[in-house]
């Protein structure tokens, strides 16, 4: 008799933290870590995060592939999975982490710590009038499981926040836009601007020159999504005029910024390595496992993904 048995592959993740995550949850399931599978037959079900290419074609009765993440876009864009059931993970832990880095972000900006960053290398004593955040306007792209309570904390430490989904949003304390009308609008309107928008064919290259254009002089760009949202020459292009004042990053076209990168030698962004939110497998594995169980059971898992809308 053949093992209903789980693959797992990540190039950053820890196997035997999800192993031992796992084993208290379904403790019949039969773990397996990329390259010791096994019979590809037993196999029913995935935990990856970027896999190889060709990497699913191996399954023949692969029946739900769970994304060791929040965004799903590498996963819907391949040509190696046959029809099956997508699953992303959304743990408190991911969304704690996420909005944790959003807060940092924005209030560095917003209390001019850039400032005082290279007063100090100068030697030099530059007092800026802090304002009250409430004067400090921050736009949030993206109003989902991440961007939703990452806009929610932004709102209730009291700045004026907006936001931009693909259908409106209902948060306190954040004015809901869609449409093309909408996002021009919030582009226009705010100091700091948030992208966390899921990779879609709609939202790639979204923000390019003429998005950049729209913001106020010397705006503050954040990206904690995809880097592919962003036209990265148009933003470097924005960066050196002014036209965008500072940028944090966590994300980028290519993985890891490649060394000689021009982005490496702005003084006016701050780079960080694509961790911006992370996965805490006892935190997650209980989702995992319940999708699982619902696949098991003939359900669609927690947290499933369309793939023809790529979210």
């Amino acid at each position: 008799m053949s093992r209903d048995a789980l693959v797992f592959t990540s190039p950053v993740d820890d196997a035997r933290a999800w192993r031992d995550a796992l084993a208290a949850e379904l403790p019949d399931l039969d773990f397996r870590v990329d390259p010791e599978i096994g019979d590809p037959a037993d196999i029913r079900y995935a935990l990856a995060w970027l896999p190889p290419q060709g990497f699913f074609a191996r399954f023949p009765n692969l029946q739900l592939v769970t994304n060791l993440g929040a965004g799903v876009d590498a996963l819907v864009r391949r040509d190696d999975l046959v029809p099956v059931k997508f699953s992303r993970l959304s743990d408190p832990g991911m969304v704690a982490m996420m909005t944790s880095y959003i807060v940092f972000a924005v209030t560095r900006y917003a209390r001019d710590i850039p400032v005082f960053e290279r007063a100090k290398a100068r030697g030099a004593w530059d007092y800026v009038h802090p304002r009250a955040l409430s004067q400090i306007k921050v736009a949030v792209l993206g109003l989902g499981e991440l961007g939703g309570p990452a806009a929610r904390m932004l709102a209730t430490m009291g700045f004026t926040v907006s936001g931009w989904s693909r259908s409106p949003k209902d948060i306190a304390g954040v004015a809901s836009h869609t449409g093309r009308a909408g996002l021009e609008r919030v582009l226009a309107e705010n100091e700091i601007i948030v992208s966390l928008l899921p990779l879609t064919p709609s939202s790639r290259g979204l923000l390019g020159e003429a998005e950049f254009a729209l913001m106020p002089t010397g705006a503050k760009f954040i990206n904690a999504s995809r880097g592919a949202v962003v036209v990265e020459a148009a933003l470097i292009a924005a960066l050196r005029s002014g036209q965008v004042g500072e940028a944090t990053l966590d994300v980028f076209d290519t993985e890891p910024l490649p060394q000689g990168h021009p982005l490496w030698s702005l003084d006016n962004v701050l780079i960080t390595p694509h961790m911006a939110s992370i996965t805490v497998p006892a935190l997650a594995a209980r989702d995992v496992a319940e999708s699982i169980r619902r696949v098991r059971a003939g359900l669609p898992p927690l947290h499933e993904v369309d793939p023809g809308r790529g979210y």
